[in-house]
């Protein structure tokens, strides 16, 4: 089965088809920038967003929607969550390192939410990285950034940025981060398709005995 990625941002789109590619799983991609429902929840977003996508392609696909949540952000806590693209924070790194300038915990974490939708079911995946925004911006432009936040996120157990880092060291960092689309990658190889596979083979049974 080809199942399709809808997003409105390419780079994303060339991250995941490299892990389906490692996973010998085809992809493709539509490009599209959806609306979102105004609600501070990615997994409501998610869902909003995978219902509109299928109903333009008429054929499985996912979404992906992250949100960036600083523990501290002066007088509002865990922002901007959901709100990334809407607040304009990620197009305004300078701006909102001078926010937080004389905030010491700098405590910060990305969350990922893909949702898959086959037309019938809908099936959730979450990633998390958690770290520390750093006082600079600080590293290099590349294709494979998914956000320009990754000039002052500081993983776990690391003293670079995301953009200071090389792509092996962002595979392997160290920080116990998880993957929404290594998660549904394992899941959609090893149980939905093998799931299809054996539906199959027992429709092609009971049609051999008539």
């Amino acid at each position: 089965m080809n199942i399709t990625y809808v997003t409105g941002n390419y780079g994303k789109y060339l991250g995941v088809k490299k892990i389906f590619s490692q996973n010998e799983l085809s992809l493709s991609f539509f490009e599209c920038d959806l609306d979102e429902p105004n609600i501070n929840d990615i997994d409501v977003i998610s869902k909003a967003k995978v219902i509109s996508a299928y109903k333009l392609l008429n054929k499985p696909c996912f979404v992906i929607d992250s949100g960036f949540y600083i523990e501290d952000y002066p007088l509002k806590p865990n922002y901007p969550g959901a709100f990334v693209k809407r607040s304009g924070i990620s197009n305004n790194i300078d701006e909102l390192l001078k926010t937080m300038e004389n905030v010491d915990n700098r405590k910060c974490k990305f969350v990922d939410c893909l949702t898959f939708y086959d037309g019938k079911n809908f099936y959730t995946f979450h990633g998390l990285s958690e770290g520390s925004l750093s006082y600079t911006k600080r590293g290099r432009a590349t294709n494979s950034a998914l956000s320009n936040l990754w000039y002052v996120f500081i993983p776990n157990n690391c003293t670079k940025t995301l953009a200071e880092m090389s792509e092996e060291e962002r595979v392997n960092r160290c920080d116990n981060h998880t993957s929404a689309t290594l998660e549904f990658v394992n899941w959609y190889k090893n149980v939905y398709l093998k799931k299809d596979k054996v539906l199959c083979k027992s429709i092609i049974d009971k049609c051999s005995l008539k």
